[in-house]
């Protein structure tokens, strides 16, 4: 956890993000005949960003020559409401304590009840990855309570400003200048990745792939096959 509440901003996360894929994609020393002719091809990586680890990949793929060979978008895109992003900052809670971890999964199924059908097994499995249990034996939700304060409500120093900029953050600007193939990702009843926002991504990148699951809002939580299939199905493309 940061000493630093305030670090708690997109900037940080998009930094951090930055050198992570500037290390696992280091040029490797290569065999003596690649390094004569140059040297090896540089490393590419796939990312598969849900909501705002969307925002950084689109952030990250943006840059000139980006390590980046693909990229899929989980209920994110170009345009953001500022609604949904106030809805957001509203469900992250601070100070909540659990006895056991029936009492975890069921205020998980509440917070998360957009991510749509999902079996017993799955709540049970976002249950247990979602707390932490102290020493005294209570279950706390795994991260920093503070985390909340350094969520903004306005637009980040990393985030341009559009034209848009009263109705949501506007990221049309970055949207068009990826050069990746795409797979965009919307649950149906999302409002942070609203379908006219898609449609106009589509229109400004027709080579963009998307897929949309019913009966899901933000987001999809890539847990069951059908989900899993086309994400699995763009990645393994050449």
């Amino acid at each position: 956890w940061l000493d630093n509440k305030s670090e708690y901003a997109f900037s940080t996360y998009l930094a951090d993000a930055a050198a992570m894929l500037a290390r696992v994609t280091a040029p490797a020393a290569g065999t003596w005949l690649e390094r004569l002719r140059g040297g090896p091809p540089p490393p590419m990586i796939d990312w598969v960003g849900t909501s705002m680890g969307g925002l950084i990949g689109m952030f990250l793929a943006a840059k000139r020559n980006a390590p980046i060979r693909r990229l899929v978008l989980n209920d994110v895109g170009a345009f953001i409401p500022w609604g949904a992003l106030i809805r957001m900052k509203g469900s992250i809670t601070r100070g909540l304590r659990f006895s056991n971890l029936k009492e975890v999964e069921a205020y998980v199924r509440k917070v998360c009840e957009s991510f749509g059908r999902l079996s017993d097994e799955q709540w049970k499995h976002l249950a247990i990855h979602s707390v932490a249990q102290e020493e005294k034996g209570d279950y706390v939700l795994r991260y920093d309570p503070a985390i909340g304060e350094g969520y903004h409500g306005n637009i980040d120093s990393e985030m341009p400003i559009g034209p848009n900029v009263l109705r949501g953050v506007d990221l049309w600007n970055i949207w068009g200048r990826l050069k990746c193939p795409t797979l965009v990702l919307r649950g149906a009843k999302s409002e942070v990745l609203t379908a006219s926002t898609l449609k106009e991504m589509r229109e400004r990148r027709p080579e963009t792939v998307s897929v949309e699951f019913k009966g899901v809002g933000h987001v999809p939580a890539l847990m069951s096959a059908d989900q899993i299939a086309p994400v699995r199905q763009f990645l393994l493309q050449r």
